[in-house]
């Protein structure tokens, strides 16, 4: 058996290493691609893609829980969300149990831009899945979660859906 594959993934080269990180790179720089040409339409980067997609997944999620996932100052949050409720993507209410939270749940336009956002990647995302295969998605899925910090990992579990 080659030595770069199955139980001998312990011994790693550091050139094997390095070409790992080099696919991360790229890997990410094709993933944004298609949902960047979508933000930029509307003037919007990243880190508004980021909020729109967690506040999609945890609708009536709380300022500060976004903080905690997406590792963010409040400032740069803040800015964000400001933008994104002044165009109407995003309606921010006053908590039901603490006066002082802002609970954040998509608009139907901004639920119609994270649709957008999410099938762009959906779609690359579902082509390499199809060409390598469901063990390789499996181990996949394995390594991004091992790379996790332990809290992230814990905001990336409470976000999995039931099965």
């Amino acid at each position: 058996m080659d030595d770069r594959r199955g139980p001998h993934l312990l011994f790693l080269t550091d050139e094997q290493l390095k070409k790992g990180i080099e696919a991360m790179f790229f890997a990410y720089k094709g993933f944004t691609a298609d949902p960047d040409r979508i933000l930029e339409q509307y003037g919007y980067g990243r880190a508004h893609h980021r909020a729109i997609h967690f506040i999609h997944r945890s609708p009536g999620t709380t300022v500060n829980n976004l903080l905690g996932i997406l590792g963010v100052t409040k400032q740069s949050l803040n800015r964000v969300l400001r933008t994104l409720v002044e165009d109407g993507l995003v309606e921010s209410r006053v908590g039901t149990r603490d006066k002082r939270e802002r609970n954040l749940t998509l608009t139907e336009r901004g639920q119609a831009l994270e649709a957008d956002l999410s099938d762009a990647q959906r779609t690359r995302m579902r082509a390499a899945y199809r060409e390598v295969g469901p063990d390789a998605v499996d181990g996949f899925r394995k390594v991004l979660e091992a790379m996790m910090d332990p809290d992230m990992r814990r905001h990336f579990n409470a976000l999995k859906d039931p099965e």
